[in-house]
């Protein structure tokens, strides 16, 4: 376990410990005060019957009422305490959890359903917040019962520890039972989610190929399966929560019964025969409350034991020292990186240096590595080996919070999310400037357009920017990379959505980044993208096979044609 993990528990231990003894306190009071109704109950038949005193039965009545009344009271304070204890649990997880489910796939963890760890935090909440801790705090105070219970008499105090012992060997059975068919269940319904959720991301493609079927076939697969491990957990802990409750009305009444046999040998009173059916009845309330809520304390423990596993090693908490802004030069050595959880190098052996007021054109056939060397630029990829740096910083010596205020980064696939224009450009920072906005989306040439939008700036842009077009979405991309003038601009196929005017427009950023002393980075395949850089890197099968001017590079990568080849060439453009 991280050491960053083990003090995020004794933080969040520490946060709830007062909370906690206060409920243990309270669950002291309310059992205490349980005893309340044998105890009115024993004084009316062994008191007030023989006495006939009506005064006496008041005087009792109205103390019952007190006591029944603050038992109230203090169970109410209870549950009210295990809400807030779950809330505080929320709050002091939920952030880390979110920050876990977005770098989940960057770590190659976003297999099955990416919602999972929220699910499991809400599951933790709803249990604390449920009756399954209550029952857990009475279970304790079994003793107590079982005690007065001898004292009436040694036989209805072991006829009281055998039905006790016969039910708790009934949660260990629910336990034992449903673990394994919860997790299946837990495992099944994270595989249906995700089939639901890819089939959502790529409606269009699933509706225009007619996959909608085939992909509806796999999730009521995964969705059978889950319904069944569901069953059977269901079935195992209702069967045994339902035996177990016949188990104790069968024991109070058979309490009961013992009690009249006592009775009629004069071992004990009627007051006491009633007093311990009541006292069996409540003994053995929590154990048959624990059974009842046994599913839900399974899966809050399941999902506890998933979110530790996930948050113990992810370091969120580390907090270097803040470096100030890098402003001179970007520097790879011998960097290699590949896919998350994969065995294979994308690029290695990456080198070169760019100062200041660069600009450097990535080229090379397909799949030779170039989105992932634009990732491992940006941080997305960590170095595997080498270092990437920023004025001497290694990229890992940063925040991510800090570091991606120096660095504008616009994938090949440009993902929007569901917000204003002005929003998306801003990186939903709370209060942003007004001309900080307008001043990235005209650096980006966008600005025009955004103005023809039905709301200009406020424009909603739907989830994933579906209420734009393909370029829209990729020079709002291009603004959003270029707001607050970060030194580090990198652009993976930035032209591919974009007209004549849209590449004019992507040169002049180019140009505006270099001029202003930032450094920018774009990978292309089409020529027209490299007007704005003064350097070339070639990179094949993820090495790099020439770096250096872009006249040098690309006189000796693109030769000339042959004369013969060339007139071969107009002969056949003539037929």
């Amino acid at each position: 376990m991280s050491q960053t993990s083990a003090k995020s528990r004794v933080s969040l231990m520490a946060s709830c410990r007062g909370a906690l003894l206060g409920v243990a306190l309270l669950s002291g009071l309310i059992n205490i005060l349980y005893l309340s109704g044998s105890l009115y109950m024993m004084e009316v038949y062994d008191r007030v019957l023989p006495s006939r005193s009506i005064p006496t039965l008041l005087g009792l009545s109205a103390i019952i009422l007190a006591l029944f009344m603050f038992q109230g009271l203090f169970d109410m304070l209870r549950g009210r305490i295990f809400a807030r204890v779950g809330a505080a649990v929320d709050e002091d997880l939920s952030q880390r959890v979110f920050r876990y489910q977005v770098a989940a796939p960057l770590r190659g963890n976003a297999e099955g359903d990416g919602q999972q760890p929220l699910r499991d935090l809400d599951q933790i909440r709803a249990f604390l917040a449920g009756g399954g801790p209550s029952a857990l705090f009475d279970l304790p105070w079994i003793p107590l019962y079982l005690f007065i219970c001898f004292a009436f008499h040694p036989l209805l105090g072991w006829v009281t520890v055998g039905g006790a012992a016969v039910l708790i060997s009934f949660t260990v059975i629910t336990d034992v039972l449903t673990r394994k068919a919860s997790k299946a269940a837990v495992q099944a319904a994270s595989q249906r989610n995700g089939i639901g959720e890819g089939a959502r991301r790529n409606a269009e493609v699933v509706h225009a190929m007619g996959m909608a079927g085939r992909i509806g076939q796999m999730w009521a697969q995964a969705n059978a399966q889950y319904l069944g491990h569901q069953q059977q957990a269901s079935d195992v802990s209702g069967g045994l929560g339902a035996f177990s409750k016949v188990m104790r009305m069968t024991l109070q009444s058979g309490v009961l019964g013992i009690g009249a046999y006592l009775v009629i040998h004069g071992e004990a009173t009627g007051g006491i025969m009633i007093a311990s059916s009541i006292l069996v009845s409540r003994a053995l309330a929590p154990v048959e409350l624990a059974i009842a809520n046994w599913k839900g304390f399974v899966a809050a423990r399941q999902g506890w034991s998933r979110l530790r596993s996930s948050l113990e090693d992810d370091g969120s908490e580390m907090r270097p020292l803040q470096l100030p802004a890098p402003k001179a030069s970007l520097s790879v050595e011998s960097a290699g990186s590949g896919a998350p959880k994969s065995q294979r190098f994308a690029v290695q052996d990456v080198s070169f240096e760019l100062q200041a007021g660069m600009g450097l054109g990535i080229i090379g056939p397909s799949a030779s590595g170039k989105s992932s060397l634009a990732r491992m630029l940006v941080g997305v990829w960590p170095a595997w080996r080498g270092k990437v740096r920023l004025d001497g910083a290694a990229l890992d010596q940063w925040l991510p919070e800090e570091l991606g205020a120096h660095i504008g980064y616009l994938p090949q696939d440009v993902e929007l999310f569901a917000g204003s224009v002005a929003q998306n450009i801003a990186r939903f920072h709370p209060n942003p400037k007004a001309e900080d906005v307008v001043r990235a989306a005209v650096a980006a040439d966008v600005h025009e357009m955004i103005l023809r939008l039905p709301q200009g700036y406020e424009t909603q842009v739907g989830e994933g920017g579906a209420g734009l077009s393909g370029g829209q979405r990729q020079r709002i991309g291009l603004a959003r990379a270029l707001y607050g003038n970060p030194f580090l601009v990198v652009l993976d196929e930035p032209n591919s959505n974009l007209d004549n005017e849209g590449e004019h427009a992507l040169t002049r950023a180019i140009q505006g980044v270099r001029e202003r002393g930032g450094i920018a980075i774009v990978i292309a395949h089409r020529p027209s993208a490299l007007a704005g850089v003064d350097h070339i890197l070639v990179l094949d099968e993820g090495t790099v096979r020439k770096f250096g001017l872009k006249e040098e590079v690309l006189s000796s990568v693109l030769r000339p044609v042959p004369a013969s080849n060339a007139n071969q060439v107009n002969t056949a453009k003539s037929a």
